[in-house]
């Protein structure tokens, strides 16, 4: 009974799924002897205003990138939070002395790259023209242009963003673990909120661009294709005018592991999948002796494609696409996190599995120990021919206080490196009982196997505050399928109205990363659909069914219909399939659920999951395995109210469509060949 709209979700990812078969990840490549690393070291000089300035001549190319940076700890911003993102916004708004339109005409006409953030800027241009581009992005910094109306914009823009995320597991994820590692009333933890965004008023900006955007103990690193005597003259005059801040920064709020393993649960109603992440805060500093054994501890265990966590959770036990881990050593905060996005119904098992991983990656193999040197060793060479990566070796250098051989002496430390460090380093700072197992997902489907696994499990909401343990509502006897397929079709027009419908012919489109797509659905009595999805004109993916059998083509492959999906399509024949659902003995009534943060009815076929308002009767969503839909704006079309926007999640992508028009009984049968 699975409508066919939600089919579209799999074929996105199906070309580069068919590509990825070819590769042999089974077999290593053999390392051969360890090279001699070279890094030119920076001439560095000092203005005046603090800015620290590092210089490394390359002339091997005609290019230049500078990196500006500043070594501040994280800033509380209280009730503005978000005032640092609206402020990076501005400096995108040309400066007190150029307008907008002149500022991107000027960097477009270089050919150059200039972008900023709320702790610094970068550039990347030709040589010949770096002279003008450093000095673009000089002026933006120094002589920024604050004004009331593009500070609105920003603000609209942000409380969009945050709306779009609001049904989506793995944003609220990463808010509210961070939330709860932290504390949500600290400079580490805070989240911007709607309301937040909007007390943000042109003072707050003006002012935290005074306090925290200054050259005090900010970092301007040029690589490239350049010479010395040019540059400090050239820099000390385009950043002359920057004022220093003399900005007294208050101690960073202390943060602990919590002393025995929890499940930290957000209830998201509309999750198909839980996203879990498994963190606890360390000590670990780039440049201490259990550095490198603590990197070679990550690789092994969720380092990529071939570590220990991804040929469990995907290869082993099929719970997901992938299943990673980090080690993020910094200045001012330092954890380890393990994480991956599963199936519902496989969240507890999944979670036995990632802390069994946990547990004993103390334990490593000889054969583990040497791919993961030889592939760490690997990336830092390949990373050495990117400018941007000897900015970084640079400034991390001078900002961590790395002895002056750390970076030479890199692949040598690597192959020091022995089981017993990674031993060492793995109970230091990869701690699976003093962890916060952090889970978005539906806790309608996951809290009874969670409570199982013996560690205490709370519940939060999506602003981090604890809440009581979700319940799913009981319905009334009275309420049956047939009830809740009665009231549907009498809130979108009647059976009469929808007897008079043969056919619908839908299109819609979406962006995606930049890019159009266009969206047709054809639906016809007979169980016969037809839905291709164009970019630019260009099909690039079509499914069509005649009621009997179909195909689909992606990037021009044809395929069949796999024989699960075909199966559900040959029970679907009317054009509403609420017409008939309540004829099936499969299809049944599990409760009352918020989806979309409103009661709705769940109707339970198979694998897919219907949501019924429990109030206006409309279909609000449905879920299958993988993708959630979520049905809006409903208007009236010939006499009967279709959705005119649908929306999906996949993977963390949030993807919109909008529907353009709706035609009633236009299909003809050469639509269905």
């Amino acid at each position: 009974m699975k409508k066919q709209f939600s089919y579209i979700a799999a074929a996105f990812f199906v070309s580069g799924m068919l590509t990825a078969q070819k590769i042999d990840i089974n077999k290593m490549p053999t390392p051969g002897p360890t090279p001699v690393i070279n890094i030119a070291k920076p001439n560095t000089f000092q203005l005046k205003n603090g800015l620290t300035v590092m210089v490394v001549e390359n002339h091997k190319l005609p290019r230049v990138s500078a990196s500006l940076s500043m070594d501040r700890p994280p800033v509380y911003e209280g009730t503005v939070a978000g005032v640092a993102e609206v402020m990076s916004d501005q400096f995108e708004n040309g400066t007190q002395n150029i307008s907008k339109d002149e500022f991107n005409k000027k960097v477009d006409f270089l050919g150059a790259n200039i972008g900023f953030s709320s702790s610094g800027a970068s550039a990347n241009t030709l040589s010949k023209y770096f002279p003008q581009v450093l000095s673009l992005m000089a002026d933006a910094i120094v002589n920024p242009k604050f004004s009331a109306d593009e500070i609105k914009t920003s603000k609209e823009r942000m409380i969009e963003g945050l709306k779009s995320e609001e049904k989506n597991a793995s944003s609220i994820a990463s808010r509210v673990s961070n939330a709860l590692m932290y504390g949500k009333n600290t400079s580490r933890g805070e989240f911007t909120t709607e309301e937040s965004i909007g007390k943000i008023g042109i003072n707050d900006v003006q002012d935290f661009y005074k306090k925290y955007y200054a050259p005090d103990n900010a970092y301007l690193v040029i690589v490239g294709d350049v010479k010395m005597n040019e540059v400090k003259p050239l820099v000390e005059k385009v950043f002359d005018g920057w004022k220093k801040s003399n900005t007294v920064f208050t101690k960073l709020e202390p943060a602990a592991n919590v002393a025995k393993t929890e499940i930290d649960v957000v209830d998201v109603p509309t999750a198909v999948q839980s996203v879990i992440s498994i963190s606890n805060l360390n000590d670990l500093k780039v440049g201490s002796k259990d550095y490198f054994p603590a990197i070679i501890a990550n690789y092994i265990l969720g380092g990529g494609g071939e570590a220990r966590l991804f040929m469990n959770l995907r290869e082993k036990n099929a719970f997901t696409y992938g299943a990673y881990s980090s080690m993020s050593p910094g200045k001012y905060s330092s954890d380890f996190s393990a994480e991956s996005s599963v199936r519902n119904e496989v969240t507890d098992k999944a979670v036995v599995e990632f802390m069994k991983e946990l547990n004993g990656i103390s334990t490593i193999k000889p054969e583990e120990l040497a791919n993961a040197k030889a592939k760490l060793k690997g990336d830092f060479i390949r990373s050495m021919e990117s400018p941007g990566s000897i900015a970084r070796f640079a400034l991390n250098q001078k900002v961590q206080n790395l002895p002056a051989n750390f970076y030479t002496d890199y692949l040598k430390s690597i192959d020091a490196v022995t089981a017993e460090d990674v031993t060492r380093a793995v109970k230091a700072n990869i701690l699976p009982n003093q962890s916060r197992i952090f889970i978005a997902g539906k806790a309608s489907q996951i809290t009874e196997g969670l409570e199982k696994l013996g560690y205490p499990v709370k519940f939060f909401d999506n602003q981090a505050n604890p809440v009581a343990k979700p319940q799913v509502q009981k319905v009334d006897a009275s309420v049956t399928v047939a009830s809740v397929m009665d009231k549907y079709i009498a809130a979108i027009g009647g059976k009469d109205a929808l007897a008079k419908i043969n056919s619908t012919t839908m299109l819609a489109s979406t962006t995606m990363q930049g890019m159009t797509l266009d969206m047709k659905e054809i639906k016809a009595k007979g169980g016969k659909m037809s839905q291709s999805v164009s970019v630019m004109g260009n099909t690039v993916q079509k499914m069509v069914f005649d009621g009997k059998d179909g195909r689909m083509e992606v990037q021009g492959q044809k395929m069949p219909i796999p024989a699960d999906k075909k199966a559900e399509m040959l029970k679907e024949t009317e054009v509403f399939p609420e017409l008939s659902m309540a004829k099936s003995a499969d299809v049944k009534v599990g409760g009352i659920e918020k989806f979309n943060n409103e009661d709705c009815y769940v109707i339970k076929d198979g694998d897919t999951t219907y949501y019924y308002s429990v109030k206006s009767g409309l279909k609000v969503g449905e879920a299958d395995k993988d993708v959630p839909t979520i049905f809006s704006d409903y208007q009236l079309v010939s006499g009967v109210k279709m959705p005119f926007t649908i929306s999906q999640s996949m993977q963390g992508m949030d993807i919109v469509f909008k529907v353009k028009s709706y035609e009633i009984n236009k299909a003809t049968e050469a639509d269905f060949k």
